[in-house]
């Protein structure tokens, strides 16, 4: 007859207590339970992106997220709302909720992207930033000129001051008795020039804050080659982003087999998702995601292996 191990204790109460404690401070496995999901509302996501940790490549981990229906892209400045991702031309388009546009004036506010960021999926080329209502110290209005232009697509910053609703408030007073609408407060009503604005690209906004602009505002155009056609009121407002899929003969070889590409949570190695159980080094076998002398990854067995291991070495001590 076997003998408690601790007095007033039972047996099997002490093992099993043993086998609870173990497992409940034992890490759980780093390789997703379950395939990548491959859209988020209306948008599909597919590789490089991934919503869920471990899928996708490593190099673009948790810069997007999913709630119940929208897709986001995160960045050190805040959450921007996917609008769409173009897999052909490697563009994905985002909206900054907290950015002035032709119909709404918002708080002053950056744009910020980490490093790895800014190297890896940057504003395009066709992305215009708007930085409205500079003072006459500014330094794009001085010594950084030369970022700026005045005008883009034969449209003026006075003609965005005039024609968009939000920005109006920065035109200069009209003098009295010539129909100006004198309830419109100035920053300069001493004279008739609007304040500065700058049109320019990501690089000077990245470098220089709003702050060290020196301007109150900005908004961002995508210009897809029809703004001269078009007024502010009609542009297309938000960030156009572009991107280059990491070459990867391993995961083009796990796709062709029918997993999805993936990578271990903890070394960020590439794993090939072959089915919510089972995950392979390169490729899946047909039926059994496996590959022919590929490494397994199991998952759903961690814990009964696990269990089997602790009863064995517990049942041979008390024995």
């Amino acid at each position: 007859m076997q003998s408690s191990v601790l007095p007033g204790v039972p047996t099997t109460t002490f093992v099993f207590n043993l086998l609870t404690l173990t497992l409940s401070l034992l890490p759980l496995p780093s390789l997703p339970l379950s395939l990548c999901r491959t859209s988020c509302g209306s948008i599909p996501v597919s590789y490089p992106f991934a919503v869920d940790d471990g899928c996708g490549s490593p190099s673009f981990r948790r810069m997007l997220s999913c709630n119940a229906s929208d897709l986001f892209f995160a960045t050190p400045s805040g959450d921007y709302k996917v609008q769409s991702i173009d897999y052909a031309k490697r563009k994905v388009v985002v909206f900054d909720p907290a950015m002035s546009t032709c119909s709404v004036l918002q708080p002053h506010h950056d744009f910020a992207l980490t490093d790895v960021q800014a190297a890896l999926i940057p504003p395009s080329d066709d992305t215009l930033f708007a930085v409205l209502n500079c003072s006459v110290d500014s330094p794009v209005a001085n010594h950084f000129k030369y970022l700026c232009s005045p005008d883009v697509g034969g449209h003026s910053c006075a003609e965005m001051y005039s024609a968009c609703a939000s920005f109006r408030i920065f035109r200069p007073a009209a003098p009295q008795g010539q129909g100006g609408n004198l309830s419109l407060p100035s920053p300069s009503p001493s004279t008739s020039a609007s304040p500065p604005c700058c049109f320019t690209r990501y690089a000077t906004v990245r470098f220089m804050s709003m702050n060290m602009l020196d301007c109150t505002h900005y908004t961002t155009v995508i210009d897809s080659g029809g703004l001269e056609k078009a007024g502010p009121l009609d542009w297309t407002y938000g960030i156009e982003l572009t991107y280059a899929v990491p070459e990867s003969t391993a995961c083009d070889r796990c796709k062709r087999s029918g997993g999805a590409c993936g990578f271990d949570a903890e070394s960020e190695a590439m794993l090939c998702l072959c089915s919510p159980t089972l995950n392979a080094t390169v490729e899946c076998a047909a039926g059994t995601g496996t590959g022919s002398g590929q490494k397994l990854a199991p998952t759903m067995s961690y814990h009964a292996t696990l269990l089997i291991i602790l009863t064995s070495i517990v049942y041979t001590n008390l024995v």
